[in-house]
């Protein structure tokens, strides 16, 4: 990193903490006390989405696991390592659940023209149908979720997690392989 680069990012840090310090001061929460509590709320909310996405999944035979990994692969067939990236999960998570879907007919290993020993995952036609009895349960519980919320704030609500992610995912170099936050002490606040 360049001395001017490590000069910017430390102004950045000093603002960071200023606003902070002066946030907590004015009866607002500080960037930190926001951090854990995005952090625990994403962590209640993605349990939250297992299990709705287990109960939607069940009747199809599949898991949320297994759905969410065919979703992955139901436009164009990936290599575990690509669907591993794009759901942000080990590789080695991916290919269990890839092999137990390729061992039940739901998905199927092809070559890879571009790397001969990663191969594809491709949906298979009973992967499709499983998936495709899926649609009507999950259309139906997205209409209950924006009709609590209103599909603007529905829209808003994935919108500003979209953007956390994003933020997530600059702050930490994962688009380019980076090993994440720096001396950052855990995401609960704690040391």
């Amino acid at each position: 990193m360049s001395e001017a680069a490590r000069e910017s990012e430390g102004a950045r840090a000093s603002e960071g903490a200023r606003a902070s310090e002066g946030a907590r001061a004015n009866g607002v929460p500080s960037a930190q006390e926001l951090l854990s509590r995005a952090a625990v709320t994403a962590f209640r909310l993605n349990g939250q989405f297992l299990s709705v996405a287990d109960e939607l999944a069940r009747p199809a035979g599949l898991t949320s696991a297994w759905w969410q990994v065919l979703g992955a692969v139901l436009v164009e067939p990936l290599p575990v390592a690509g669907i591993a990236r794009s759901m942000g999960i080990t590789r080695q998570s991916v290919q269990r659940i890839t092999d137990l879907l390729v061992e039940r007919g739901l998905a199927e290993y092809t070559e890879n023209p571009a790397h001969r020993r990663a191969k594809l995952l491709r949906v298979t036609d009973a992967g499709r149908r499983a998936v495709a009895r899926i649609g009507p349960p999950h259309a139906e519980f997205a209409a209950r979720l924006a009709g609590e919320l209103g599909v603007e704030g529905l829209s808003d609500a994935v919108g500003a997690l979209e953007r956390l992610s994003e933020a997530l995912d600059t702050l930490t170099g994962a688009d380019r392989g980076g090993s994440g936050p720096s001396g950052a002490q855990g995401v609960s606040g704690g040391s």
